[in-house]
């Protein structure tokens, strides 16, 4: 059993959602559902800075 890394409730008990830093490797961080992951990614302000490549010409 493991608790979800935003909100502590266990994600066995919801539709989790498993992150890996590699495709391969252990999951980093556990979320009962896409929704306390985009929670944490909010609550962390993990996407400023963040851009992918792009072009007005694209």
């Amino acid at each position: 059993m493991a608790d979800c890394t935003y909100c502590g409730c266990r994600v066995e008990a919801h539709d989790p959602v498993y992150v890996s830093e590699s495709p391969e490797g252990e999951p980093t961080g556990r979320f009962c559902n896409y929704g306390c992951l985009a929670a944490h990614i909010d609550a962390a302000d993990l996407t400023t800075g963040t851009a992918c490549e792009w072009s007005p010409g694209q």
